[in-house]
């Protein structure tokens, strides 16, 4: 088949007229019925390497994708394309999902999508052995490795494609493997004399920097008032989300928030404004990101140190997909190494926990022994915790982990947790409170707890509520509806914030006795991947590039000549000049770090250090306009 056809293809679908990077050679290969291994950087358009050929070729392309909304992203942009697919997720009843897969053999499908976990349902399995299969795709292989960042032991099951259909070709792909777990996606996928196609990893036009300062929001506010183009910066809970895209919007820079808890209407008006450029700055938690593909993103901010540095890389990458100079930017200050050891490693539950939680957990919804195969229960993650007594963070972790080993599947659904904000003036409501004493404790309560609960909607614990105002939860909810009733609050209520589905009868010990191995391993990987992450935010002696490409297995030999490491070996003589521009600049006129670095063409994290040093010592300030000034001598 000659190459005109899939670039017919690609023109005809996608609007483009030559591949990019290694998708020409990954198409081939599916073409020629071949193995493929394809390890693409992130924003390489992977999704294209197995869509195009299976245009081209009879049958239905089967993907196995880890991540629903991944799945539900991809079906989605096939569908507005004209191009038909399904994807099968959720908790599918019997009848559905059977008239699903006989749609994938008799509908003239192109593509269905699946979980690993799907594979093992019978059924499944039954009408795939069915179906005519032009192609299967693994994509986000790494998930079969242990040593890979987000290891997913359902996805060993996918090696019962092979028995399934022998013949046919497979293709996985990812964006992120060291050579351990390269060797491991080859072994278990059973691939049969694969066609292995690296792009370098290394993202020419992105400059990356870590930046160490105590006041976080200084240089953040400085790098967003320089950018011209769209922005996203990472933080690591969704309370911070809410709090620094305020901050942002006091900056007079344009920003929204996203996180997993934020409706779906609202997620969707949220992405729209931040793609069609109404707002600027997306501030999020990892969970935004995934299957988006904005081109001109020219800055990516780590408010705080990620958990690996696959996890870094790959939402770094999401810069500069246009091929133009972008940053990706860590900032960190003295607090942050305690507080990410803390929050990543201090919570990782023992097996003996796991035991533990899994059993209360049966025992909470009265799930007999050997039953619970199937069944689905609505949980409040608080309440389930205080009946127990047991730490929360340990409890979701555990969840987590009992979701990754397919024990049980876990949907998180924050949108319905109670929420608030007071819409009331303060005058009135401390009339209100004079006027209504038996309200007046909780309400004080409710204040001291929760900042920011004036200015936006802010997701509450009714539970923590309850115990710091000495009353029953049942009498805190309560408050609420008449504080709600009288107009004094808008009012988001829910009772349940998880919802769980139980995949195998319960059998305590001797199902999670079986796991202790991999969660003992997957512990002793996460502390691993923690210290590789902390000893690249503390190195400032070798090439941001040459760090990050080296961990991925990839060699380069000259520095980078932009990352912050690089700049400081070069900018080291012209410190002082740009202290003295600087300076010079101010002269007679203020201005701001945004127009100092138009006007002196300085990058800015040496134009923040240049402006720290100069604050320091007093020989300029910051006036009430956010404008640098000199300092009368």
């Amino acid at each position: 088949m000659s190459v005109e056809d899939p670039l017919k293809i690609l023109e005809e679908y996608w609007g483009f007229t030559q591949f990019k990077g290694s998708q020409e050679a990954l198409v081939q290969a599916a073409l020629l019925n071949k193995d493929a291994l394809g390890l693409l950087p992130t924003g390489g358009g992977k999704s294209v390497c197995f869509q195009v050929p299976a245009l081209m070729k009879k049958g239905i392309c089967v993907v196995v994708s880890p991540l629903v909304a991944l799945i539900q992203n991809q079906v989605d942009q096939l569908k507005k394309r004209g191009i038909k697919a399904i994807g099968l997720t959720g908790s599918l009843n019997f009848d559905i999902l059977d008239q699903a897969l006989d749609n994938c053999i008799y509908g003239n499908y192109k593509f269905l999508y699946l979980s690993p976990e799907r594979l093992k349902q019978d059924l499944v399995q039954e009408r795939l052995s069915k179906m005519e299969v032009s192609l299967f795709v693994v994509d986000e292989a790494h998930c079969i490795s242990q040593w890979g960042h987000d290891f997913r032991p359902a996805y060993l099951e996918c090696s019962l494609l092979r028995e399934i259909h022998p013949q046919v070709p497979l293709m996985a792909l990812t964006a992120t493997a060291t050579p351990k777990v390269v060797e491991d996606m080859l072994h278990y996928l059973a691939m049969k004399s694969p066609v292995v196609i690296k792009d370098s990893f290394e993202r020419h036009n992105i400059a990356f920097h870590v930046v160490r300062q105590d006041d976080k929001q200084f240089p953040l506010k400085t790098l967003c008032s320089q950018l011209t183009t769209s922005g996203i910066i990472y933080v690591r809970n969704r309370k911070s989300t809410v709090q620094l895209a305020h901050y942002l919007q006091q900056q007079g820079v344009t920003a929204t928030s996203f996180h997993g808890g934020i409706p779906e209407q609202e997620k969707k008006t949220k992405l729209n404004d931040w793609l069609t450029d109404k707002v600027q700055f997306m501030v999020a938690t990892n969970a935004f990101g995934m299957g988006i593909d904005k081109p001109d993103v020219g800055l990516v901010v780590h408010y705080q140190i990620p958990d690996c540095i696959e996890n870094y890389f790959q939402e770094a990458g999401r810069a500069g997909r246009n091929g133009q100079p972008a940053k990706a930017v860590l900032l960190t200050n003295e607090a942050d190494k305690v507080q990410a050891m803390n929050q990543f490693l201090s919570v990782l539950p023992e097996v003996s926990f796991v035991k533990k939680c899994y059993k209360k957990l049966c025992n909470y919804f009265q799930i007999a022994y050997g039953e619970g195969s199937g069944d689905t229960y609505s949980l409040n993650l608080n309440s389930f915790c205080a009946t127990y007594h047991l730490n929360t963070f340990h409890v979701y972790n555990t969840l987590q982990i009992l979701d990754r080993h397919s024990v049980i599947a876990l949907n998180e659904a924050y949108h319905k947790k109670t929420s608030l904000q007071f819409i009331a003036k303060k005058d009135d409501l401390f009339l209100y409170m004079e006027n209504n004493p038996s309200l007046k404790d909780s309400m004080k309560t409710l204040l001291r707890t929760y900042g920011g609960i004036f200015e936006f909607m802010t997701p509450i614990n009714t539970l923590l509520l309850s115990k710091k105002a000495n009353i029953s939860e049942n009498k805190m909810l309560g408050v609420l509806g008449i504080l709600a009733r009288d107009g004094l609050i808008s009012l988001e209520e829910a009772t349940n914030d998880l919802e769980i589905t139980f995949l195998v009868p319960r059998e305590d010990e001797r199902t999670i006795n079986p796991l202790a191995k991999s969660i003992e391993a997957r512990h002793g990987l996460k502390k691993n991947q923690l210290k590789d992450m902390l000893r690249y935010v503390t190195c400032d002696r070798i090439c941001r590039n040459k760090q990050l490409l080296e961990y991925f297995g990839e060699e380069r030999k000259e520095d980078c000549g932009r990352c912050d490491v690089c700049s400081q070996k070069k900018g080291t003589v012209n410190k002082e000049k740009t202290m003295s521009d600087i300076k010079r600049a101010l002269n007679g006129k203020n201005a701001t770090s945004k127009q100092l670095g138009q006007l002196l063409n300085v990058d800015a994290p040496i134009l923040l250090a240049c402006l720290k040093d100069l604050v320091e010592t007093r020989e300029i300030k910051i006036n009430s306009k956010n404008e640098y000034e000199l300092v009368a001598l």
